[in-house]
């Protein structure tokens, strides 16, 4: 059964994937019959072709490698190569690849300049424009759908509250504890924790610049400052470069959701729903407290710890002595309990579309805006490509309220696939524009061979930058599966 649910979420994701490019590509398809350009072939997927068939003069194709679609427009080209001044000829593909949607230059036209209508600049802008349009449009289609049917949103998402501090980290020798409510990081007011927008106490922590991290915070009625010099977790050569941390996590509450059997959290009767508000007298604001705990015996002797647990309207406290597992067998002491129910008091949000879509250009436009800084640390290794929009989709889809939180997530996406294509690369719809844009001033086209050069450049360098985002996409990706892989714990029967 497991095996069939993971061929479920695949088909789920490549279908959503394919959907979001079909509607770019779709757009450029619908301008260029709209301004009359000559359409050579309208094409979902790439490979060799599974099936065709042309329908008034237009060839429509579904390849058998599922991972976008391209419309094959000669007259995009420049009149140049049309002509046939040179040997090669070529067709402009306004395409959709796995990465990223782009323009190629590739492919042939055998179609006589005679029997292709004049092509203007602005015929050119607005084919060019049309599939950012059309993904803004999508975008705005799917804010509606979750404005209505509504996104899943804890506690911890609208909390800047501290669940949990490293006693060893960056945070602690800074004087921030368990509880304390952070108002600002590094000057600028914080709504959230770890949500993503520019608002985030992470993401403010990640684009911070200088030695020490300011740190406004609320304790007790009253507010202080603490600076915080950052942390660089250690990474392997073929690893992403580490972000700036403080090793500070969210407030959550701490509610158990799997108790090993034969462990010493079932021998104290613990089971499934159980809270625990407090470790050895000290209220704690997140599971990572008792975690942390454990994490110590492996380099300490083990000592008794008391759980104050709330069941109910019932309050009491259990007193545990960690024990290592059987298996494992290289396992550290552990109490048992091997999961914490993470989506406690979870409900469902309607922000309306303009929210919804602002929030989406503003987190674009603050990445971009960091991507390009000198303050922060931010570079085009932490970028994401389609592995890593694959990964999230297949991450949201087996959550819980998945498909709400895919519809989310797809705003976002869409905008960011509308606004990075537009940005004025030669390889882009943008770079399409700004070439139109010359054109009309030049009253001429750019010259075939400058245009075949830069074009061709970008190409390749864009083709190197997508395999080189994909390869810290999947690493991660790996990675992250083998820590996730299921590991039996087996305590052994009481004597």
């Amino acid at each position: 059964m497991t095996i069939l649910r993971y061929i479920f979420v695949a088909l789920e994701v490549v279908l959503l994937f394919n959907l979001l490019i079909a509607v770019h590509e779709l757009g450029h398809f619908l301008a260029a019959r709209w301004r009359g350009l000559k359409i050579e072939r309208f094409a979902i997927w790439f490979g060799k072709a599974i099936w065709k068939k042309e329908i008034n003069g237009v060839e429509y194709a579904l390849g058998w490698i599922p991972a976008g679609g391209y419309v094959a427009l000669p007259q995009m080209a420049t009149m140049d190569l049309i002509e046939g001044k040179r040997e090669t000829k070529v067709t402009t593909h306004y395409g959709a690849s796995v990465w990223t949607t782009t323009e190629a230059i590739e492919g042939k036209t055998e179609t006589p300049i005679e029997q292709l209508p004049n092509v203007s600049p602005l015929d050119k802008i607005i084919v060019a424009f049309a599939g950012p349009l059309f993904s803004f449009a999508l975008a705005i289609f799917f804010a509606f759908i979750v404005w209505g049917v509504g996104k899943p949103s804890n506690g911890s998402d609208n909390s800047t509250t501290i669940g949990w501090v490293d006693q060893d980290g960056p945070a602690w020798k800074a004087g921030l504890r368990p509880g304390d409510t952070i108002l600002e990081v590094d000057g600028y007011p914080v709504k959230h924790f770890a949500a993503t927008s520019q608002d985030s106490v992470t993401w403010r922590i990640v684009t911070s610049g200088g030695t020490n991290i300011a740190i406004k915070y609320l304790r007790g009625g009253q507010e202080a400052t603490a600076y915080a010099i950052p942390y660089h977790r250690s990474t392997k050569w073929y690893e992403r470069k580490a972000l700036r941390q403080i090793l500070v996590g969210p407030e959550m509450k701490a509610i158990v959701y799997v108790v090993a059997t034969n462990s010493p959290a079932a021998q104290a009767g613990l089971t499934n729903g159980d809270e625990i508000v407090a470790l050895n007298g000290q209220k704690i604001y997140s599971p990572l407290a008792i975690l942390s705990v454990e994490d110590s015996w492996s380099n300490s002797p083990v000592q008794p710890v008391t759980l104050t647990v709330k069941r109910g309207d019932q309050q009491f406290d259990r007193t545990l002595l960690a024990v290592r597992p059987v298996q494992p067998t290289n396992s550290t002491p552990m109490l048992g309990i091997l999961a914490w129910q993470g989506d406690a008091g979870t409900a469902l949000t309607h922000p309306d579309p303009v929210q919804q879509i602002s929030d989406s250009v503003g987190q674009i436009a603050g990445t971009l805006g960091a991507l390009f800084s000198h303050k922060g640390e931010i570079g085009p290794q932490q970028l994401g490509g389609a592995v890593m929009i694959i990964r999230v989709y297949s991450n949201l889809f087996e959550s819980e309220n998945g498909w709400r939180r895919v519809l989310w997530f797809s705003v976002i996406l869409n905008v960011n696939l509308a606004l990075i294509n537009l940005l004025p690369l030669p390889v882009l719809d943008g770079g399409h524009i700004t070439l139109s844009l010359i054109e009309a001033i030049r009253r001429r086209p750019v010259s075939a061979r400058i245009l075949n050069s830069v074009q061709t450049g970008f190409m390749i360098v864009l083709i190197g930058f997508m395999v080189y985002i994909a390869f810290f996409d999947t690493g991660d990706w790996l990675r992250s599966a083998r820590n996730d892989r299921d590991q039996p714990i087996i305590f052994a029967p009481e004597k």
